[in-house]
């Protein structure tokens, strides 16, 4: 193996963790979407239940407050984890710039 060989293969292992954090970015975000939802559902039902709407039921109520909560904690937890692995992409990215910059790249012209 020659050094050459070396900053390719990182090159293309650090493109391989790239595609996994993306994917991971992308599901966090469908996370906070579907958390974002059910925090304003588990609030509209909270508030049709405080006025009545459709009779005053404590389990409910008791559902509609455990929803809520239970949004706001996912909501949470993925917006973090979709911060650390936005973040951990650009330290990939950057690496991956740099490795591509110390290889001795030639260009190839038409030799017609």
């Amino acid at each position: 193996m020659t050094d050459e060989d070396d900053p390719v293969d990182e090159i293309s292992q650090l493109e391989a963790r790239i595609e996994a954090l993306a994917e991971i970015a992308e599901r966090c975000r469908k996370i906070i979407v579907v958390s974002r939802a059910a925090i304003a559902g588990g609030a509209a039902l909270l508030l049709v239940t405080v006025l009545g709407l459709f009779g005053s039921s404590g389990t409910a109520a008791l559902g509609s407050i455990a929803v809520v909560l239970g949004g706001i904690v996912s909501l949470g937890s993925n917006v973090s984890t979709l911060r650390q692995t936005t973040d951990a992409m650009r330290a990939a990215e950057a690496l991956r710039s740099e490795l591509i910059g110390r290889i001795d790249l030639r260009v190839v012209g038409d030799s017609i």
